[in-house]
């Protein structure tokens, strides 16, 4: 039986549990995204070291930060530290840390200068659309779907074996230029997908 008041009526019905409670919003002053603008602050950092001919500190730096982005995303779910600034700065310094590593690979040499390209039309092509979806007032959600971060793997993974190739020699070209493959059709797959999946919307 439920919980009844004086009057009889029923307070509480049987079974029943108390609703839970809104998530709150977290502040911008988060350990989430404290560690993201860390990882933004990595993207000149990274490039002046390749420029200046330090592999071993690119590579440090640039693993560092790839490895920021996981421990800012598991604080961010599990520490219940989700933001509305985190939600727009992580991808966008994912993209940063990205984009420029793979344009600065490719003038040195080190990477072929058509996935650099490739790289970033993806990158334009969705932050373009949502830009101007979100002008003709239907924004679509910011949600990466798993071939994305596929795609994000497969891109971080190519650019830390090219920066320790630079440095150390190996892995040698063959694994480079299979990565080079993968990292080219996770990126046309996933850039297909995004565009789908905005068309059906």
């Amino acid at each position: 039986m439920g919980v009844r008041a004086r009057d009889g009526a029923s307070v509480l019905p049987d079974n029943s549990e108390p609703a839970p409670a809104p998530r709150t919003e977290a502040g911008p002053f988060t350990w989430p995204n404290l560690i993201t603008l860390a990882r933004l602050c990595a993207v000149p950092a990274t490039i002046w070291l390749v420029l200046n001919d330090r592999g071993g500190a690119a590579f440090a730096v640039f693993v560092l930060a790839g490895v920021s982005d996981g421990i800012d995303g598991w604080l961010a779910r599990t520490r219940n530290m989700r933001s509305a600034l985190g939600a727009v700065m992580d991808p966008l310094a994912d993209k940063a840390l990205l984009v420029s590593i793979y344009v600065t690979l490719a003038i040195m040499d080190v990477l072929p200068d058509w996935i650099a390209i490739l790289v970033v039309f993806r990158d334009v092509l969705i932050v373009g659309g949502v830009l101007a979806l979100t002008w003709a007032g239907a924004r679509p959600p910011i949600e990466p779907i798993r071939l994305s971060k596929a795609n994000t793997v497969a891109q971080t993974t190519l650019a830390a074996l090219a920066l320790l190739g630079s440095w150390q020699g190996w892995p040698g070209p063959m694994v480079i230029t299979v990565m080079v493959w993968v990292v080219a059709v996770t990126t046309c797959a996933s850039g297909a997908a995004y565009v789908l999946g905005q068309r059906r919307r």
